[in-house]
């Protein structure tokens, strides 16, 4: 970890472990942002900071789902940074693959509910309070919203409705940010190559029962249109953006 103090943008990114996150606070770091590292696993994002060995960034073990983990993980960066900027919202799970809305466990709804709909709130809400009270005054949030917050996929139900929630939330939050120089943002991502997404190039069931390979884009995409919505001024806002593999079927009926 390189601990050295910077006058510039501070940014924390949840799930920075692996996938979106990692890529998203590597790009990050290597344009000079100082990052706090959120995730369940420590030595993962360690990993994550170590590809940028001039960065400057601290990993804080989070679980979203937890009120009392989100405000360490906030007070941790105010106090090794001074302030935050950007809010990347991006720690998220799928749940159960594939599994019938009649057979799945309440276990597992609630807890993709809690991971991806209340940690994303949860987190928001510390952002909010932080940026409200800093000076300069505000900051920016980017929810990490998904395809499906448009359209699921089959056997879906818990992931899709918190995805789908967020957009209600981004819609709210932007809503409520105006009087404190908040501005709040969404990017919706498809089929961007992680391990996550990997089953994807091999098959994944489609609407009408088949099994499909679908074709992914390089994470790194995702990361610079992160990037852009982040480094704009406040008084612009990416309210809503779309980033898929072009040939993803998702468009049309595939």
């Amino acid at each position: 970890m390189n601990d050295r103090q910077t006058d510039t943008r501070i940014a924390v990114v949840t799930g920075a472990g692996s996938g979106i996150g990692r890529a998203v606070a590597v790009e990050l770091l290597h344009a000079g942002w100082s990052v706090a590292l959120a995730g369940r696993r420590v030595e993962t994002l360690e990993e994550t900071g170590a590809q940028v060995p001039e960065g400057a960034w601290i990993p804080v073990r989070t679980d979203v789902s937890q009120p009392q983990d989100v405000s360490a993980l906030f007070a941790a960066t105010a106090e090794r940074f001074g302030r935050v900027d950007l809010l990347f919202n991006n720690a998220g799970i799928n749940g159960p693959r594939e599994v019938p809305v009649e057979e799945l466990p309440y276990d597992a709804w609630r807890h993709v509910v809690d991971t991806n709909l209340n940690g994303a709130f949860l987190c928001a809400q510390a952002a909010y309070r932080q940026m409200k009270e800093q000076d300069p005054q505000g900051g920016r949030i980017i929810n990490n919203g998904s395809i499906s917050a448009h359209a699921p996929r089959p056997h879906s139900v818990a992931y899709t409705a918190t995805k789908h929630a967020l957009t209600g939330l981004t819609k709210s939050l932007s809503l409520d940010g105006r009087p404190y120089n908040i501005a709040v943002g969404q990017i919706d991502i498809g089929n961007a190559a992680t391990d996550m997404t990997a089953r994807m190039q091999t098959g994944a069931l489609q609407a009408n029962g088949s099994v499909a390979p679908e074709p992914v884009m390089d994470v790194a995409d995702v990361a610079r249109t992160v990037r852009h919505m982040a480094e704009l001024p406040l008084e612009a806002n990416v309210q809503f953006a779309t980033v898929l593999a072009t040939t993803m079927p998702y468009i049309g009926r595939g």
